[in-house]
């Protein structure tokens, strides 16, 4: 059996939390001596980790779910488990939906598949259970350091999901990505549902800057971003800390959600429009450099021209480098679905939608072109359609063709030739 060598398969939906879980749990699973595969069918462990944010997500994962019951048929042995924000505190309505698979596990919660693998696979009897260190598959990793949320905001699931801020100390998150930077690691991104949260509900009380500091030092790491921010967590001391230490990247991703008070309240953001203006305002002239990504909401109930006007000013006010977009839908289970009708029409969010995406467009299009011209230091990632890819600091996706020796994991300096609303196109100068 020593020789033996089985394989699992994750399947992952929804947000870079997710991929980190599954991330993790891969790294435990190859501690045990399994290795990924690149199909279920070739599997002898699949999981199948959900998100439950957009209904769309949810049905993906349910088809899924039942696709694997000829799976489970064919192969009896084969161990099958659902995981992630689909599975509440109570999983007794899927276990009576979906009889084949073995085991329900809430996001984070990997003890149960890795008992069940023990007891069940024959060569966890050979190998002891492994760090939950992710395995390295490029130059970037996710490092979560504080799970749940303590926020309910009315349109979020999240809180139900995954429960109350727990933040990870700051010597276990060192430990962690020390030992991702041994296995070849040059940028992690720092995770959490709100960042900036982190740490008060540890004994000493660090917070987001205390860590950063603590990771800046950390040898052999290049780079240090993090996400997601919550408009009102972010400090001066955290500024302070993006301005100040030279691996952190100058970026930061505020969702402000609505451009609109009213429409604020209603998802009990605890801010104002005027607020989210005043914490950008800090943050530029802090950081004049520094790129801004947010996530906005459409069609939230109740939501009318007007609101959604203010929402298209704050756009063209601020002028984002990114804006994610979504028509908003309901979740049943968060305060919105139990409170407040969904009734803005379908077609007058997709209208809404589309409107935000042409703002965004034309902004983007204006910030890209500017970076024309000048050099940037880009750390590559791989290699697509014959040209490598990698991000700048400030996050901006660049393309460069050359033909020399593997750059995976380099920090090159490119001169940006052309660009377009979505991503840059340069020529290399140097490796560093």
């Amino acid at each position: 059996l020593r020789g033996y060598m089985g394989g699992y398969y994750i399947w992952t939906i929804g947000c870079q939390m997710n991929v980190a879980d599954s991330e993790r749990l891969g790294g435990q699973l190859e501690g045990l001596g399994y290795q990924p595969v690149s199909a279920p069918e070739a599997a002898d462990i699949v999981v199948l980790n959900s998100c439950v944010v957009r209904q769309h997500a949810e049905d993906r994962v349910v088809n899924k779910l039942a696709s694997l019951r000829a799976l489970k048929k064919a192969r009896p042995d084969t161990i099958i488990g659902l995981m992630g924000c689909m599975v509440g505190a109570k999983p007794q309505e899927f276990q009576r939906r979906f009889p084949h698979v073995d085991v329900f596990m809430r996001p984070q919660q990997f003890d149960a598949i890795l008992t069940l693998v023990e007891e069940r696979a024959p060569l966890s009897s050979c190998q002891e259970p492994g760090p939950a260190v992710p395995p390295v598959s490029g130059p970037t990793a996710f490092v979560p350091i504080i799970h749940g949320c303590d926020h309910f905001c009315t349109f979020c699931i999240v809180p139900y999901r995954r429960g109350r801020e727990r933040s990870r100390p700051v010597d276990e998150l060192e430990a962690e990505v020390s030992a991702l930077v041994n296995r070849g690691i040059r940028e992690v991104t720092l995770l959490g549902q709100k960042v900036d949260s982190y740490g008060h509900d540890l004994a000493e009380q660090p917070d987001l800057a205390d860590l950063l500091h603590r990771l800046n030092d950390i040898p052999g790491l290049e780079r240090i971003r993090f996400l997601t921010s919550f408009p009102m967590g972010i400090t001066d001391k955290i500024i302070s800390a993006v301005a100040d230490l030279e691996k952190v990247c100058e970026h930061f991703n505020i969702p402000f959600q609505s451009g609109d008070d009213d429409v604020l309240r209603a998802m009990r953001r605890g801010y104002t429009v005027d607020d989210y203006r005043r914490v950008v305002d800090r943050i530029r002239s802090g950081i004049p450099e520094v790129s801004l990504s947010t996530d906005v909401i459409v069609g939230f109930p109740g939501e009318t021209d007007e609101q959604f006007e203010g929402t298209c000013r704050l756009l063209q006010d601020t002028e984002f480098d990114v804006v994610h977009v979504a028509a908003y839908s309901d979740r049943p289970g968060t305060i919105a679905s139990r409170t407040q009708p969904d009734d803005v029409a379908g077609e007058t969010k997709k209208a809404r939608l589309k409107r935000v995406e042409e703002i965004q467009e034309a902004i983007a299009d204006k910030l890209n072109a500017d970076l024309v011209g000048r050099e940037v230091e880009v750390l590559v990632e791989s290699r697509k359609k014959g040209k490598w890819e990698g991000r700048t600091r400030a996050n901006k996706l660049v393309f460069f063709d050359e033909g020399v020796s593997d750059l995976r994991g380099e920090l090159a300096w490119v001169h940006i030739d052309s660009a377009s609303p979505w991503s840059l196109q340069g020529s290399l100068i140097a490796v560093v």
